[in-house]
């Protein structure tokens, strides 16, 4: 299993090297008040090898100028010695043609049920998959679509029923460690049902608290993010199925983590963690 390249300009692009089948990749929703200098040394110092970047508004790149931002972006930290493995972006022809030509290769997405219901939803997105098809192949990016915990697609089985007659050149899962445990899902089954469309691995850990009392009349329940040896998803079964997998590609932490105050030090003990198990 070999991860999809775009056609992409610049040798920062190239992804997935034969003596090192994987990247490890940071997204870095929460260090967008950093420079780009700031940002790039950050992950380097850690131990990454580049990141997913965020498309949004208020970030270093916005949808409405990404294609001229992206490229310059990427140019930069291209000078550390950092890539942009994935951007988390609106599926825009725009947001394809700023791939293309900041050399970056996959767009991550997430299907959220809208008001008229999980079945709807699904017809509607399979449709909307199919005709972003031909953008895929046009600009050489492609899509990576993640489950995701509570009023999303959010397992294995689920993702892969949107795959159904979809071609994995174009459209892939980006399999989340965490949303598949939350989920109730085994991470070797897991990774067996969607091992066809597997186009990139979310690292993260997570767990449901109570949040109410027992006297409460019914309970609820949230989610706590967490690092990674504390949460349902258990990262080395995830990693000897990988490696059952053959899995070459790029293996993002997320950084999800209820307690951001500590956010620098938990990604790095959790980079160190998960280097840790792919050295055994």
């Amino acid at each position: 299993m070999s991860m999809y390249k775009a056609n992409a300009k610049g040798d920062y692009s190239e992804m997935i090297h034969a003596d090192n089948p994987i990247s490890f990749s940071l997204f870095v929703k929460h260090w967008k008040d950093l420079s780009v200098s700031e940002l790039g040394g950050f992950v380097k110092r850690v131990g990454f090898d580049g990141i997913e970047l965020p498309i949004r508004a208020g970030f270093h790149v916005e949808p409405a100028t990404a294609l001229q931002t992206l490229p310059a972006l990427a140019a930069q930290l291209a000078e550390q010695d950092v890539r942009i493995f994935s951007v988390a972006a609106p599926a825009d022809e725009s947001i394809f043609a700023a791939c293309q030509e900041a050399g970056v290769s996959l767009i991550r997405i997430m299907v959220d049920i809208d008001p008229d219901g999980y079945k709807a939803t699904e017809e509607r997105m399979k449709r909307k998959l199919e005709k972003l098809a031909p953008l895929c192949e046009q600009y050489g990016v492609k899509i990576g679509v993640q489950q995701h915990n509570g009023k999303y697609i959010n397992d294995s089985n689920g993702i892969m029923r949107l795959m159904e007659n979809i071609s994995c050149e174009y459209v892939g899962v980006v399999w989340d460690a965490a949303h598949d445990a939350l989920a109730g899902q085994q991470p070797e089954y897991g990774l067996e049902i969607v091992k066809t469309h597997l186009a990139m691995v979310n690292l993260k850990n997570g767990f449901f608290i109570r949040n109410n009392g027992p006297e409460a009349e019914t309970a609820e329940w949230r989610c706590h993010y967490t690092t990674a040896r504390h949460g349902m998803a258990h990262w080395p079964r995830i990693v000897r199925s990988l490696r059952d997998l053959s899995y070459k590609g790029v293996v993002c932490l997320t950084a999800e983590y209820t307690d951001l105050g500590n956010k620098d030090r938990y990604i790095a003990e959790d980079l160190a963690y998960a280097k840790s198990l792919w050295s055994e």
